[in-house]
């Protein structure tokens, strides 16, 4: 089931989409059961964010967990950076690579990668939903997306193991994982972080679809990234290392993992500007999409 919630004239409202895949009509209950916000707080986001955008969050989330969960990415980003920000020793591994046919050794994950499932914490209160005009921070000026699948937590977990971890999963959206790329760089070359490279803006769909219906057809989800109309990338899920079951599990050891808690698989291979090359700049129009779980659109407008 397609769900979202809107602002309607008795409040905030979750609608579900019909099986014509044209009518949405009120559900009978929240789909992803009570929330943890009072009923003013969340009313009143979603009042301001439908002022923004003409739509508002399909849920509030209550934390966000960002994994890593693409080889390709890994290595297709890293080696985008060094050809923006270091293209003097670019023409060096360049030339490795043309010889070896293999990626620069310095391009491969870290070996923690293929431990263990990794990620960061994020900012879950800069969450602006698809049709939010954003701007760049005024810190930037390697302003970049990264396409992920967003899932979300129908129940609590703790010490779950992968399967158990599934079954918790109440719904998926698409998440854009806005990020300062020039930042970025200094920042994890500190040995912590990211920070201000990540913290100052995520985004949602506007639509959730629910566990039962996306778990099925898991790793053969599509997608394509487009800028000013013109697609510049597709992604798909088939190159992830782990599992969300096996993110999940290892999230949930000796933590308690709770209803409405927001995590993601990490960029898709090719969708973020710096694997592809295609950065962002004030006045392009962003789209990223993911077939059957939903959109994500954004103008750009002129940074601060």
């Amino acid at each position: 089931m397609k769900f979202r919630r809107v602002v309607a004239d008795t409040g905030l409202e979750y609608q579900q989409l019909d099986a014509d895949g044209n009518t949405w009509r009120r559900a009978q209950s929240p789909p992803l059961g009570p929330t943890p916000f009072t009923a003013q707080y969340e009313a009143a986001i979603a009042e301001h964010h439908t002022a923004r955008s003409g739509g508002c969050l399909p849920f509030q989330p209550l934390s966000f967990r960002d994994f890593t969960g693409s080889r390709r990415h890994l290595i297709d980003s890293s080696r985008g950076l060094v050809r923006r920000f270091h293209p003097r020793q670019a023409l060096l591994t360049n030339a490795y690579e043309a010889l070896t046919r293999k990626p620069f050794p310095l391009f491969q994950p870290h070996a923690l990668f293929d431990t263990q499932p990794i990620y960061y914490m994020s900012n879950h209160l800069t969450f602006v939903p698809s049709g939010t005009p954003v701007q760049g921070p005024s810190y930037t000026k390697a302003l970049d997306y990264e396409l992920e699948l967003g899932f979300v937590l129908l129940e609590s977990l703790r010490d779950a193991t992968p399967e158990q971890a599934v079954d918790a999963i109440g719904a998926f959206v698409v998440v854009n994982d806005f990020t300062a790329r020039d930042v970025q760089r200094r920042e994890m070359a500190s040995g912590l972080g990211p920070q201000k490279a990540k913290h100052f803006l995520n985004s949602m769909s506007q639509t959730a679809t629910t566990a039962d219906e996306v778990l099925p057809r898991l790793h053969e989800l599509t997608g394509t990234v487009a800028i000013n109309g013109h697609v510049v990338s597709r992604v798909d899920t088939k190159d992830m290392r782990w599992s969300v079951g096996e993110m999940l599990a290892h999230a949930s050891k000796s933590e308690m993992l709770l209803p409405g808690e927001l995590f993601a698989t990490g960029t898709l291979a090719g969708g973020s500007g710096m694997e592809t090359g295609n950065w962002l700049a004030d006045g392009d129009v962003l789209r990223l999409e993911l077939e059957g779980i939903g959109t994500i659109e954004h103008v750009i407008t002129h940074s601060r």
